[in-house]
C-alpha cells in the first residue's frame, strides 16, 4: 500500500476482519484481548471455536496464493523492492535486528526454536529466511517474502494446535489459573531477562531486583520496532527518496513501540 497498490491491502483488511471476529468471540474484544493471563487463559475457548478456526485456515490458504500472484511476484513490486534497502547479515546482527528482518538477511534464528518455550517444541514448523531470489539477500523484497512464508508456517502451527485441542484437550477445569499465582512476587536479588518471539522480532523485559521489595529496582522493555528502526539510516544510504517509503514499510514498525 505504501508504494501505491491499494487493492491487496483492502483484501487483507477483509480477511483480517474474519480473524478479529474469531478473537472477539473468544475474548470479548477485537483488539485488546486480555485473554492470556499469567497461569493460563482467562477462560476456555467457546464451544465450536476449533471448527470455525479450521474453516478460517482453509479459507486463508488459497488467499495467500492470490497474494503471491498479485503482489510478491508482481513485476512492478519486484522492481520497487528488489536490491533496495539491502540489510546484510553482519549489519543486522551488529544493530541488534531481530525477527523477520533478521531472518530475511539470511540468519535462521527464531526464539521459538532457540529457547523452546511454551508448546513450540511439540510443533513442527520451518523458519523461512531470505535467499535473494529477486535481488540481494536482505533487500526489501526478501523482507516481504519472508513474512508471507511465515504466514504459511503460522497456518501450519494453527492446524497442529487444532488437532491437539480436539483430541487431547479436556474442557474441564476446576480452578482459576490466577489463583495459583501470588498477588505480589518478591524475587531474589539479581538481574532477570525474559524474551519471546513476536511478529516484529524479539520482545524482552529486563528486571533488576533487590530481594527486599516486590517493586523492581529497574525495569526495561526491549521493543522490537525501536531496535529494528535504528538501522534505517544504513538502509537508506545511496537510495532514492522514493525508495524510503518502501524501505520503511519493509521494516514494519509499530509506532507505539518506537514513540513511547
Amino acid at each position: 500500500m505504501d508504494i501505491g497498490a491499494f487493492t491487496p491491502f483492502f483484501w487483507m483488511v477483509r480477511d483480517r476482519e474474519h480473524i478479529l471476529r474469531l478473537l472477539e468471540w473468544a475474548s470479548g474484544a477485537r483488539m485488546l484481548y486480555n485473554y492470556i493471563w499469567i497461569g493460563g487463559l482467562f477462560y476456555d475457548l467457546p464451544v465450536g471455536f476449533e471448527e470455525r478456526c479450521t474453516e478460517l485456515v482453509n479459507y486463508l490458504k488459497p488467499k495467500l496464493v492470490e497474494l503471491d500472484d498479485i503482489v510478491i511476484n508482481n513485476k512492478i513490486f519486484i522492481e520497487r523492492t528488489a536490491n533496495v534497502g539491502v540489510l546484510s547479515r553482519d549489519m543486522a546482527i551488529n544493530y541488534g535486528v531481530t525477527g523477520p528482518m533478521l531472518r530475511a538477511s539470511g540468519l535462521r534464528l527464531d526464539l521459538r526454536k532457540v529457547d523452546g518455550y511454551s508448546v513450540y517444541p511439540e510443533l513442527d514448523f520451518d523458519i523461512p529466511i531470505g535467499e535473494g531470489k529477486m535481488g540481494a539477500i536482505g533487500d526489501c523484497w526478501d523482507r516481504n517474502h519472508v513474512r508471507i512464508l511465515e504466514i504459511h508456517e503460522s497456518l501450519k502451527i494453527i492446524d497442529q494446535c487444532i488437532v491437539q485441542l480436539t483430541t487431547d484437550h479436556k474442557r474441564t477445569r476446576d480452578f482459576d489459573p490466577q489463583e495459583i499465582v501470588p498477588k505480589k512476587i518478591r524475587p531474589k536479588a539479581g538481574d532477570f531477562y525474559i524474551r519471546a518471539e513476536n511478529p516484529k522480532g524479539e520482545l524482552g523485559f529486563f528486571f533488576r531486583a533487590d530481594g527486599k521489595s516486590d517493586i523492581p529496582f529497574r525495569c526495561k522493555a526491549r521493543a522490537c520496532s525501536f531496535v529494528n528502526l535504528s538501522v534505517l539510516n544504513e538502509l537508506t544510504k545511496g537510495n532514492l527518496i522514493a525508495d524510503l517509503v518502501a524501505i520503511l514499510g519493509s521494516i514494519d514498525i509499530v509506532l507505539g513501540e518506537v514513540d513511547r
